[in-house]
């Protein structure tokens, strides 16, 4: 039963990467935008965002 569920959460992790990559694209164009507009704010929420993506991302991939 332990590999069962063990298995489940790892084929949901893999069907996770493509919405947090979609995430991290749109985070991007996000981070794009607000530095065109000097928006330090919104950098700062944006650059902090992106780093718990990439930290997501990390994890699933060295699963």
């Amino acid at each position: 039963m332990k590999y069962v569920m063990e298995a489940l959460r790892r084929k949901e992790a893999q069907e996770k990467l493509p919405v947090i990559r979609m995430e991290i694209d749109y985070e991007l164009v996000t981070l794009h935008d607000a530095l065109k507009a000097n928006d330090t704010v919104q950098i700062i929420k944006t650059k902090e965002r992106l780093e718990q993506l990439r930290k997501q991302l990390l994890e699933i991939e060295n699963e």
